[in-house]
């Protein structure tokens, strides 16, 4: 029989991914791991859905999208703040030096759009989501 005490999903956001990428990466991520994916365009709308709700990996795009604005800078000013310190950011970049400067930010080790669905990409996601269990009917 099954334990009834079932772990809440891990919450996923996506922060300043264009409409191509979100989808790519939810749909990614919700066939390999436990976790619900959701989106912000910019950095108030993610900052709001913070206050509103906990998440427990924010994949956060080199420049924003919807304004161009810098994940990197927004990074930074995030772990500054007392709202930010707790959270986990990832960068999405394929530029070595774009990932280098996240984590200088506070970042966790990123991974490149390049490398979407490649197993060092999962790997990378499995050390902070929880792995999805198939169930067999």
């Amino acid at each position: 029989m099954k334990s009834e005490s079932r772990q809440r999903r891990a919450r996923v956001l996506t922060v300043g991914h264009c409409g191509f990428d979100h989808p790519q990466l939810q749909r990614l991520i919700e066939r390999h791991f436990d976790a619900v994916v959701e989106q912000a365009a910019t950095a108030a709308e993610a900052e709001w859905l913070l206050e509103q709700q906990g998440y427990d990996l924010l994949l956060v795009n080199r420049l924003f999208d919807a304004d161009g604005d810098s994940g990197i800078d927004w990074i930074r000013r995030m772990k500054a703040k007392a709202q930010g310190q707790a959270v986990k950011f990832m960068l999405v970049s394929n530029y070595p030096e774009a990932q280098a400067a996240a984590q200088q930010a506070g970042a966790l080790a990123g991974f490149g759009k390049n490398a979407l669905g490649q197993p060092g990409m999962l790997h990378t996601l499995s050390q902070y989501l929880p792995k999805l269990e198939r169930q067999l009917d």
